[in-house]
């Protein structure tokens, strides 16, 4: 892949993780983890720690920004998708890009919901205020996950129709041509 087409690829990135979550939308049903995922399996490890950190810092700079020990939380769970994205790549397939995608929806469902436990004054510093915190998280885990694995699919799936079509491997006219000739 050429460096123009990474550029692209990755601003485009930026400008969709940005506007998902300045418009109308589920709580964490955003494409940001996603962008991790993507970037570290198709462009490079470096890209996959900074895209998903630049959509969050310039979306939280038009949002507002939030208790620094909770924001770090966000952030360092996003490096670490980016990160689980890069070890994908040598073994990509469905399956794996499937366990990561799930794997990162719990990695920051985990290490969040422990932040706000812990830095924030809304539950009890107790185990048992720990457990409400991840219980009362859980719709934002199910918002999570299924944002998550909606768009994994659509940046994944378009990705590679895309390769395809380009390859050649995939040629509607073609195949439509053949398909009208058999009618």
């Amino acid at each position: 892949m050429s460096l123009k087409l990474k550029l692209i690829i990755s601003l485009i990135l930026i400008a969709l993780g940005v506007a998902t979550r300045l418009l109308p939308h589920f709580w964490n049903f955003t494409p940001i983890a996603a962008i991790a995922l993507f970037a570290g399996v198709y462009l490079n490890r470096r890209t996959a720690v900074i895209l998903p950190l630049a959509a969050m810092l310039t979306g939280d700079l038009l949002i507002g920004f939030y208790a620094w020990p909770i924001m770090i939380s966000v952030y360092g769970s996003f490096i670490l998708t980016g990160l689980i994205g890069s070890m994908v790549k040598k073994q990509k397939s469905f399956e794996t890009i499937l366990a990561a995608t799930i794997f990162s929806s719990v990695l920051f469902y985990l290490i969040t919901n422990y932040a706000v436990w812990q830095f924030s004054p809304w539950y009890e510093k107790s185990f048992a205020g720990l457990i409400e915190s991840y219980t009362l998280a859980l719709p934002f885990f199910r918002a999570t996950l299924i944002g998550d694995l909606f768009y994994v699919g659509v940046f994944f799936g378009s990705y590679e129709l895309v390769k395809l079509l380009m390859l050649g491997k995939l040629n509607f006219t073609q195949k439509s041509r053949k398909i009208a000739k058999i009618s």
